[in-house]
């Protein structure tokens, strides 16, 4: 059954609908403006390439994507493969590299690719992400203290005893200061999260924290680091010039970093668009479209220097916790942001950079949740657990690449018992009172976009048994999108039942 249609109409903005979206794209843009500019700092770059990036995320991916309520930007997930780019090979070769992965995104979204990033491992997913919170938590500590993060993940966590001894109550100098405004941007963000009024719970504590410190700053005139962004917005384009793919075509192996970049990009966009649609229940995910709308996103990022994006499930979230109804609530947050750099620069430089960084800790630190190993390895034992602590520590001590490899490497082995019967059978059948559909074989990561295309083609207005009697095994990945389909399913009131041999169903959270 297409959903074409009722996915139009449902776009078309109900009545009332455009003034939701209004007052959802002011909630982004404030959710949004500080998370910009504060991943900017962690990529090594200047916050105003964070700023391009999320105008460009708002105003033109908004009009394109594929999921409708989710919000695109520069994403924490990024920033650490980002730093170490630029590092080790400087901005200028950001943007050809950052063309070439936006082409890839273009390209797997035309090829339909988009259902096969869903089938990455959770563990991997997790790990990596839980990864990329701790490298922020312990890159961000040092902008604390006004000083630059160190070269890898090791060189910051060895380098932070040394901050906090330091430290002299005696002798207050800038690194004293800006420690000071941002435990206070931090602590203003967590009691802020905790003791908001009902009436004001959609304003975000990552502004409330920035506010505050950027006046304690102001009011005192402290001698801190403060953010730099240009008098004119054009400068924050940088247009590409004659000698644009130089680097590409000095150093071949940069094209090792655009397809780590599209395909990690294009994991956290399609797990977050995945998040997103069990928020709400409007228009459901075209994954393809998503996948091709990042990738224009990506390309035209790379075409002015601005940092690479993302769907950013935080933005997301925001956006349809204020009510959003249709895209134009994220291509309004776009406009904001265009209109707020372009008219009060000034304002922006008036921001402390401890302030950001004390945003940037939080935002990492709620990346690294154990909850995530914790539910792996209660519901699917040791190995799925397993797998996201390597991954994780590969990250942290290594470098993404690798962590994500050796993860996906390693969800390998839950095949190993089930090759003889990796080809899952998805029979789909009409009967009088529902839609059957029955699975016959593994049920594992190699057959789920298959089966997530069965799964989510199903009509709303029908019955659906879920049979699977006839499976042999199912691993954990299978399992968790099992558990979300029926989670969003039922919570949309459709019926829907499942059957099948105790050790499955017991596999499958919420089956019976």
């Amino acid at each position: 059954m297409s959903q074409a249609a009722p996915a139009a109409s449902r776009e078309a903005a109900p009545r009332g609908g455009l003034v939701r979206d209004f007052t959802a794209s002011i909630v982004v843009f404030l959710v949004a403006m500080p998370l910009c500019m504060g991943i900017a700092i962690a990529s090594g770059v200047p916050p105003e390439k964070g700023l391009v990036t999320g105008i460009i995320g708002g105003i033109v991916v908004g009009l394109l994507a594929g999921s409708p309520l989710q919000v695109s930007g520069p994403a924490a997930g990024l920033a650490v493969i980002v730093f170490e780019f630029v590092r080790d090979n400087g901005l200028a070769a950001l943007g050809p590299v950052l063309l070439i992965a936006g082409l890839i995104q273009l390209v797997a979204g035309a090829m339909r690719l988009g259902g096969v990033f869903r089938a990455i491992s959770p563990a991997v997913v997790h790990g990596m992400l839980a990864g990329i919170g701790a490298l922020i938590v312990v890159g961000q500590f040092h902008i604390l203290f006004d000083a630059k993060p160190q070269s890898n993940g090791l060189a910051n966590l060895s380098m932070m005893p040394a901050r906090v001894l330091g430290l002299s109550p005696f002798d207050w100098r800038a690194s004293e200061m800006a420690l000071l405004l941002g435990l206070v941007t931090i602590g203003s963000m967590i009691a802020w999260d905790k003791l908001k009024p009902r009436s004001l719970g959609l304003v975000p504590g990552a502004l409330i924290g920035v506010v505050a410190a950027t006046l304690l700053a102001s009011a005192f005139a402290l001698p801190v680091a403060r953010i730099t962004v240009p008098d004119s917005l054009a400068a924050a384009f940088a247009m590409p010039g004659g000698a644009f793919l130089d680097p590409l075509l000095a150093k071949p192996a940069l094209l090792v970093s655009a397809v780590a970049i599209a395909f990690i990009a294009s994991a956290e966009t399609l797990l977050s668009a995945a998040a997103v649609d069990r928020m709400h229940n409007g228009v459901r995910t075209d994954y393809n479209k998503e996948l091709r709308a990042q990738g224009v996103g990506n390309l035209l990022c790379g075409m002015v220097g601005a940092l690479p994006m993302t769907g950013v499930i935080v933005r997301s979230s925001a956006n349809v916790q204020a009510g959003a109804t249709s895209r134009w609530s994220a291509v309004m947050h776009g406009v904001w942001i265009l209109g707020f750099v372009a008219l009060l620069p000034w304002l922006l430089r008036e921001v402390p950079m401890a302030a950001l960084g004390g945003v940037l800790v939080v935002t990492g630190w709620k990346l690294v949740s154990l909850k995530h190993v914790k539910h792996l390895f209660t519901n699917y034992g040791p190995l799925p657990a397993a797998i996201w602590a390597a991954t994780f520590a590969l990250v942290v001590t290594t470098d993404l690449l690798t962590g994500v490899l050796v993860g996906m490497g390693l969800s390998l082995i839950e095949l190993l018992p089930h090759v003889k019967h990796l080809r899952l059978g998805v029979h789909r059948h009409e009967q009088e009172h529902a839609t059957k559909v029955e699975l016959n074989g593994a049920a594992t990561f190699v057959g789920l976009t298959r089966l997530n295309a069965v799964l989510e083609d199903l009509p709303a207005d029908r019955h659906v048994h879920l049979d699977l009697d006839r499976v042999k095994a199912i691993d954990h990945t299978t399992a968790e999108s099992l558990r979300e389909w029926l989670n969003r399913r039922r919570q949309q009131g459709h019926g829907v039942t499942v059957s099948g041999p105790e050790p499955i169903l017991r596999a499958v959270p919420h089956a019976a």
